[in-house]
């Protein structure tokens, strides 16, 4: 059976920042317009007043303190506060495809590889620009890639980690040598900006992975274990699709975009993770104590220094458990691999760590790595 390894990674990050200050000004001058055109129904009773944010509690809430966005106007603009990115005729690149393209060529070229090199592409991630054609098909032609294969999934925040165990399985199995998994995620389009609680979670990404084979000289990161659960839960959920438009009914309500219960969430999936890492590396009798790092999903400060306490038995320092969600926000199925990317160059060979997403779903994938010699 072929080794599967990790043998590169790329990112593309959009060209516009927000920080939390220009997202909280355009925010509360939206609150103020809304407060002020309802004040008599206010007054009355009949409609409840909008709360304003702060940059203090967008903090204190996530730890998130900017984000990357494709496009920042729409979403500043009070009137609007959504982002403006114009439907692009069929012949030309996606906007996906655009992401993917760039970010794969910079893991491309960290894996010394080829397209031509490359037997498949998988998208996963949990924002999908279309149905069909599938973006991975989209991705493979731009990339020049006359071989092999290209499909999406979708399994929300864990997509990236679910792709990279199809990928190695296909590795093991022998059916591929070489796949690349690419979460290009614009978040920004699927976020509610008028929603106080959840208006700063998001930015945009596109991260990229090369899976394949080992050889006698290869370099990178041997996968030794994959461990993937899916567990039911309405915590998180967006419920935008094709059959919106066979009921006028359901045009516009809420739960059209990204909504959540936090609390829930940050209750319930904090154990299950931290109970699945442990699960799982003792499966392979790896201590905890043997773990080099922790490349989690970058969804909430909090949570994350909770489970890798977990996990570690003590306070993860900055080494341990890598943070990059102040920068980048959450970026759903990207920000494990984002970590990952940014924070693995020090790991030396023997050294060993976990690669882990968790989300909507629920989903939980993790991927137990070790650096080789």
């Amino acid at each position: 059976m072929e080794q599967a390894i990790i043998s590169g990674t790329g990112i593309f990050i959009p060209p516009f920042s927000i920080s939390n200050a220009e997202l909280v000004a355009s925010f509360n001058q939206y609150v103020r317009q809304f407060n002020e055109a309802h004040e008599a129904e206010i007054e009355a009773g009949q409609t409840q007043p909008l709360e304003g944010s702060s940059e203090e509690f967008i903090l204190k809430a996530s730890g998130i303190e900017n984000r990357y966005v494709w496009e920042k106007s729409g979403i500043l603009d009070p009137e609007r506060m959504c982002p403006m990115i114009p439907e692009r005729d069929n012949s030309e690149p996606s906007v996906q495809c655009e992401m993917a393209t760039q970010a794969a060529a910079q893991a491309l070229t960290d894996a010394a590889k080829s397209p031509q090199e490359i037997d498949g592409v998988l998208v996963a991630c949990s924002n999908m620009q279309r149905p069909y054609p599938a973006m991975a098909v989209e991705i493979q032609a731009a990339l020049g890639m006359e071989q092999g294969y290209g499909f999406d999934i979708n399994v929300a925040c864990s997509s990236a980690t679910f792709g990279i165990e199809i990928a190695a399985n296909a590795i093991r199995a022998g059916t591929a040598k070489a796949l690349l998994v690419i979460s290009p995620e614009i978040t920004s389009g699927h976020l509610n900006f008028r929603d106080r609680d959840s208006h700063f979670i998001f930015g945009d990404v596109c991260t990229a992975v090369v899976v394949e084979a080992a050889t006698k000289n290869s370099a990178g990161f041997d996968i030794v274990s994959t461990k993937l659960r899916t567990q039911f839960s309405n915590n998180i959920r967006n419920n935008f699709g094709f059959l919106n438009r066979a009921d006028e009914t359901g045009i516009g309500k809420k739960d059209k975009l990204f909504v959540q219960n936090g609390r829930s969430v940050f209750k319930e999936v904090v154990p299950m993770v931290a109970a699945h890492i442990l699960e799982h590396c003792e499966e392979l009798d790896w201590a905890p104590e043997t773990l080099k790092r922790l490349w989690l999903h970058q969804a909430n400060l909090g949570m994350n220094q909770l489970i890798a306490k977990k996990v570690l038995g003590h306070v993860a320092s900055d080494t341990e458990a890598p943070v990059i969600l102040n920068e980048f926000a959450n970026t759903s199925s990207a920000g494990s691999i984002i970590a990952f990317h940014r924070h693995h160059s020090d790991v030396e060979a023997g050294d060993r760590g976990v690669i882990c997403s968790f989300g909507a779903g629920y989903s939980i994938g993790s991927i137990l790595v070790q650096k080789r010699d």
